[in-house]
Formats: C-alpha cells, structure tokens, sequence
C-alpha cells in the first residue's frame, strides 16, 4: 500500500484588473500572489501563461470586472481554462463584482439573461465553484450547477456607521427589490426600514423616476442602501427626495462603485453628504472627483471566505447567515 501524507495547497492567481485588492487579499491570508504571464497580442488577443506548477493544488483566480470588463472576463477565464490544463485539483473562480449581473432576466423579448451566461462560461472553462460579493439578485446563484458561495459586505458597513450618529436613523432602498438588503442592514444599527418608490422604462437603459418615500425619514439621518453606483442617477433622485422629506443628513452606501462617466455631475448636484463603497472594483478616477467618497477595503471577508472554502468549512458561518437572505 502506497500511503501519501496529504500536502494540501492554496494558490492565488490575479488578472489584470484591480491588482490592489488581490495583493491585499494574498496578505491577509499570509502568502504570494502565484505569478501570471500576462500580455496581448497586437491582434487584441490576449496571452496567458502560468509561471509555475498548479498539479494538485487548490487555486483561486480573482479578478474585478469594470471599465474594460470584457477583456477582464476572457482574460479571468484564460487563467481558468490554463489551471484546468495545468491539473489543478480544485479552481475557484471569485468575481468580487459579478459581471452582466443586472442582466438576470428578460424585460423585453429576444433579450439574453447575460447573467446565466457569464456563469456557463466559466463552469465550462473550468471553475468548480464560483464566489462574488453582494448579487444584484441572488436568483444568479441558481443559474450555476456549481457551488456558487455569496459574500456579504453588510458587516464592514454595518461596523462604519454603527457609532455613527445620535439621532434616529433611517436605512432606505432606493427601490422595493432591495428591501431585504435595507433591513439586514438596518436592524445592527436599530434603524426605521423604508424604499423609493421608483418607475424605470425597461427600454431606456440608465434612466429612473423617482417618486415618493414609504417610510420615517423626517428629522432622521437617511442611508440609501444599494449594491451598485453606476451612473448615479437612481442614487440621486431618490437623495433629493429624502431631503424634501426632511431627511437630516444623507448618506448612500453601495457596495460595487462603478462610477460610469457622467455620474460625477449627477452625483455632486445630488444633496449627498458621504458615499460609502467597497474596493470590489478598481476606482476609475470618478469616486476621487466627488470628493465624499469613502472606499472600504472586501479583502477580509474574501480573505475569511477562501480560507473557509480551502478547509471545506462552512462560508455562511461567517456571516451567521445573512448572505443568504
């Protein structure tokens, strides 16, 4: 009998987007990032190769996608397609945005679920288990046959404005759909659970209305809770309303901070006193621009979660549940 003492390894890879947060990520967990060859071909193609063996060990690729997110998305699943051919025992595709995540359904006909497809493209490249931090919707994780685990940055905001104010607070949605999101959040902090209620055009892309507030917001400091910023005009409209309302302060936390070009002079028209994000995507220069932006850094809850996922223990132990409400 041939007896092998078990010699379990973790490697953690990076593309090219948000390098920052990988290194980040690599540290809290005590290690190196594994070196990728990284270069594109004058054609656009891009050219990946791994510096070093993966036969056996459990390996993690990582990768923000904005800006360029197609060229980040073909160039995360080269890397994955590479530790396939590599013989890597176990490849953990972490998309701490989840690209196309607005795309999760049809709202006119002949649309694609772009969400679904991102998904069966990496499975197909290889990856056995997927993990991204805060969906948009958490319907996403069904449209994977693999393990897909679902982080949650509510500690991290939760822990910012816990000691935050004196007064009463209100934690409002910018729509009804992310109620759930407000009320986890609200409840560490004893706070008053309301949304906007809000009509979007389905066939104009970017543009919202917003038209009344349900819920306390008079006299009370108001957080408008969403996952993402991206042009900043859901953000905005449903800012003034609150201030008309009679909202103290406002403040906005999301976690994905895309910040498209435009949305800096939507959001500094906007009455927003702070904005709030995490470092799940690389800042394009916009955030800076605002002037009240706070980035806080993901990279130990990713860091928690890798480590739970390379032991085979529990990841919704970490948050005590809540990232799958």
């Amino acid at each position: 009998m041939i007896e092998q003492e078990n010699k379990k390894k973790m490697l953690i890879y990076s593309g090219s987007s948000n390098a920052e947060l990988a290194n980040k990520v690599a540290k809290e967990l005590g290690t190196d990032l594994a070196e990728v060859e990284k270069e594109q071909f004058a054609s656009g193609e891009i050219y990946i190769r791994l510096a070093e063996s993966a036969r056996g060990a459990d390996c993690f690729v990582l990768q923000s996608h904005s800006g360029g997110i197609n060229f980040t998305i073909m160039e995360q699943l080269l890397i994955v397609d590479a530790l396939k051919r590599a013989s890597a025992k176990r490849i953990t595709a972490v998309l701490p945005f989840y690209p196309y995540s607005r795309q999760d359904k049809k709202a006119l006909p002949r649309e694609p679920i772009s969400a679904r497809l991102i998904g069966d493209l990496f499975i197909a490249a290889g990856a056995n288990r997927l993990v991204s931090i805060d969906l948009h919707t958490q319907q996403i994780q069904g449209f994977i046959h693999e393990p897909f685990d679902h982080l949650t940055a509510v500690p991290l905001f939760v822990e910012y404005f816990k000691d935050k104010y004196k007064d009463p607070v209100s934690v409002i949605s910018p729509d009804a759909g992310g109620v759930k999101r407000a009320t986890t959040f609200a409840k560490h902090l004893e706070a008053y659970v309301g949304f906007v209620h809000k009509k979007r055009d389905p066939s104009k892309h970017n543009e919202v209305k917003a038209f009344t507030v349900i819920g306390e917001v008079e006299d009370r400091h108001a957080i408008l809770v969403d996952d993402i910023i991206d042009t900043g005009g859901t953000i905005a409209a449903a800012s003034r309303i609150l201030k008309e309302r009679g909202a103290k302060t406002v403040s906005v936390v999301a976690t994905h901070g895309i910040f498209s070009d435009g949305s800096v002079e939507t959001l500094k028209d906007a009455p927003i006193d702070e904005i709030v994000v995490t470092d799940t995507l690389e800042q394009n220069g916009n955030s800076e621009a605002l002037g009240n932006v706070k980035v806080l850094s993901v990279s130990g809850i990713i860091a928690n979660a890798l480590t739970s996922i390379f032991a085979d223990d529990s990841v919704s132990a970490l948050f005590m549940g809540e990232n799958v409400l």
